[in-house]
């Protein structure tokens, strides 16, 4: 870079190089320093200040190099010249030395400025040792350098060292004042602050923003409504503050009055309320807000897709986050960790590619949770290799992404494979959590491997800090009633230090379906109905235990008992993704797809298909007492079997096709899939409420251990 010489200004050439100056000062200051430069190469005479204005919009512009270059090529230099190149070097951690030693090389005697600027730096950098020495060894100091360590310690969290400083400052301006004033409410010692804001002599609204947001940050958001009131002047921050405070703590009522209230309705005062109305389930309403939003950031598009994501409005997640890849929008980490959780949900395969796409080209695949979240949902879409591969690529593994890839190694019924994964974390030094222990459990249980799940569940005591709690009791009482251990799991039971749940009485009752024990069964309906008087679950299976063991006229009672209670029962269904869209279907009602008529054709196709294999439909299967036609006509439209049909027709040969049901697959539609992936020479993952089933060849990766 040529720099053209400084010249000596006749007196009428002064106001014009000073306009021209600001101006390079100002295209700067917006980034412009292709027109900064243009402006200072068309001067016809230049002062020492040009170079300054120019140099100091390079560093600005994060344009370290081609700062330099101004410096060593400047024909003159002034004190200014080297503070500018101080600052500038400040910027960054790796330059500070080079700023240490302009400042010890300055051939003028140093100003407060010049030792300010590299204290800054200093600060900025977390290098609190070195900003305190040079802050002692300053030879002047004025309030904006006592205001600058004095941010330093409250970044820090050195609050009280923040305060004797404070206390040290010959002059305090309203600046240090609201600093002191913050580092208090940041660190929960709100009375305190608010002792030294009556103490202010002088306040503005940062002051009075920065209390009323102290109360609100810490729960007190009476306290910060009645001081919110008094204010003598308000800002946008005044009021995003008060309205933070409300959603902070779940009062999106007030929130929303105070959001109805204000003046304007500024950007994070619009993200907040959809924060807050998604978190109370009050979905329209978070999307009327983001409708009407003119101007949206990222944390706009993450709230409404969280509201979504959490709501279980899920096609309406994934359909945002792609509007807002569509619209340029770059997302952000809490958007893509909450469309990862819907994709996972809902076992959507394509779109998490997708995710997985974005997520490189915004280089979230450094992230660790990111990482996790991503293994997560290739483990739920059923897609083990590519989990698999992710995970190996991750070198800085924590204890989730391990406990992922445990958990999901389970899922899919590989145990041996789990437990390796448990044995290799271990010996790479990573500490189990209480998920880890989860996980080994559930992979000893869904593979039978009593023994070994016994030996990892005594372990805890033994080898981890961890105890067992319910989590962890009802794996064993799930391991121990699958392998048809029901007395034995009951006594567990009856023995444990914590307090049987749900999920414990739950998983035995599920052990008694599958070995079809009515009595154990009564027992754990009963406490299932003083646990969860409203859920129809526990009757449903013990209706099915019923009819498995002709007990018709138990059965029928069971029926109007759950009717005469009201409880509720959760409707079967089952999905597939196919062309880029979730295709659902429900127990007994194939009509309902617009696709209905080729459907049917080949759920007939198969049913001759089966019976030709030797297939009987297992009628225990159907709750209601009618002959053997209508109970195979049933079975034959259980939701899981729409799916496969429609698989079959749809996913082209060679890939595999892959179903999702929301309650566990039934007996007769496994029997049937089986034998349906060795008919068709497909392979069929089925994913249902507590497992995966890949089903090739006949046989299912479950090994009918289920």
């Amino acid at each position: 870079m040529r720099l053209p010489p400084v010249r000596f200004l006749p007196s009428s050439a002064a106001p014009a190089v000073v306009d021209a100056n600001a101006r390079i000062a100002r295209l700067a200051r917006t980034g412009n320093m292709e027109g900064a430069r243009a402006a200072f190469e068309a001067m016809p005479l230049r002062t020492t200040a040009s170079y300054n204005a120019l140099l100091a919009g390079y560093f600005r512009n994060n344009l370290p190099d081609a700062a330099l270059r101004v410096f060593h090529r400047m024909p003159s230099r002034d004190l200014a010249s080297y503070n500018a190149l101080i600052s500038g070097l400040s910027l960054r951690r790796h330059t500070l030395p080079d700023a240490a030693a302009a400042l010890a090389t300055i051939p003028y005697p140093p100003s407060v400025v010049s030792f300010t600027s590299l204290l800054r730096g200093y600060v900025r950098h977390g290098l609190l040792a070195d900003a305190i020495q040079l802050f002692r060894q300053m030879p002047e100091r004025n309030h904006i350098s006592y205001t600058v360590l004095l941010g330093g310690f409250l970044d820090a969290g050195r609050v009280d060292e923040a305060r004797a400083l404070f206390d040290e400052m010959p002059d305090k301006d309203v600046v240090a004042w609201t600093a002191m004033l913050s580092g208090y409410c940041q660190a929960g010692r709100i009375a305190e602050a608010r002792v030294l804001f009556d103490e202010m002599p002088k306040k503005n609204v940062v002051s009075w923003t920065a209390m009323v947001s102290g109360y609100a940050q810490n729960g007190q958001v009476n306290l910060a409504r009645k001081l919110f009131e008094v204010m003598p002047e308000r800002n946008e921050v005044s009021w995003t503050a008060m309205l933070f405070g409300y959603i902070q703590v779940g009062r999106v009522e007030d929130a929303e009055e105070l959001f109805n209230a204000m003046p304007e309705h500024p950007l994070p005062a619009c993200n907040a309320m959809i924060v807050g109305f998604g978190q109370r389930g009050m979905v329209d309403a978070a999307k009327s807000v983001f409708e009407r939003m003119h101007e949206k950031d990222d944390g706009t598009w993450s709230a409404i897709i969280k509201a979504y994501e959490q709501n279980e409005f899920l096609m309406e997640a994934l359909s945002t986050f792609r509007k807002m890849l569509h619209d340029g929008i770059r997302p952000n980490y809490p958007s893509v960790i909450s469309i990862l959780t819907v994709c996972a949900a809902l076992a959507v395969l394509d779109y998490g590619r997708e995710v997985h796409a974005a997520m490189l080209r915004c280089s979230f695949d450094k992230d660790v949770f990111a990482m996790s979240a991503l293994i997560t949902m290739y483990i739920k879409c059923g897609n083990l290799d590519k989990a698999k591969k992710v995970f190996n690529m991750f070198e800085l593994k924590d204890v989730v992404m391990w406990n992922s890839m445990i958990t999901g190694y389970a899922q899919h019924g590989l145990g041996e494979e789990a437990l390796r994964i448990f044995d290799d974390m271990r010996l790479v030094g990573m500490v189990p959590d209480r998920i880890t222990y989860v996980g080994a459990l559930t992979a000893c249980s869904y593979t039978g491997k009593v023994k070994e799940g016994r030996d990892i569940f005594n372990s805890m005591d033994t080898n981890s800090a961890i105890r067992p709690g319910a989590e962890h009791y009802s794996c064993m009482v799930d391991l121990l009633g699958r392998a048809g251990c029901l007395e034995e799991a009951l006594d567990l039971i009856k023995t444990m230090p914590v307090e049987p749940d749900a999920v414990i009485w739950g998983a035995l009752m599920g052990a008694c379906r599958m070995h079809k024990n009515a009595e154990i069964a009564e027992v754990a309906a009963r406490k299932l109905l003083e646990l969860e008087p409203g859920n129809a679950g526990p009757y449903v299976l013990l209706s099915h235990i019923y009819t498995s063991t002709g007990r018709w006229e138990d059965a029928s009672e069971m029926r109007k008992f759950i009717s005469s209670r009201h409880l509720n029962k959760s409707p079967g269904c089952s999905w597939i993704e196919y062309d880029k869209r979730v295709h659902l279907f429900t127990s007994g009602e194939v009509s309902a797809h617009p696709e209905h008529a080729i459907i049917r054709k080949m759920l007939e196709k198969l049913d001759g298909l089966l019976m030709e294999s030797g297939y009987s439909a297992d009628g225990s299967f159907v709750l209601h007492d009618v002959d053997e036609e209508q109970k195979t006509h049933s079975l034959r439209y259980h939701s899981e079997r729409q799916a496969v049909a429609y698989g079959l027709l749809k996913v082209p040969e060679g890939m595999p096709i892959r179903v999702m049901k929301n309650l566990r697959v039934c007996g007769d539609c496994h029997s049937a899939i089986k034998l349906i992936a060795k008919i068709t020479s497909r392979k069929i993952v089925l994913r249902d409420a507590n497992r995966f089933h890949h089903f090739k060849n006949g046989f299912c990766s479950c090994r009918d251990y289920w």
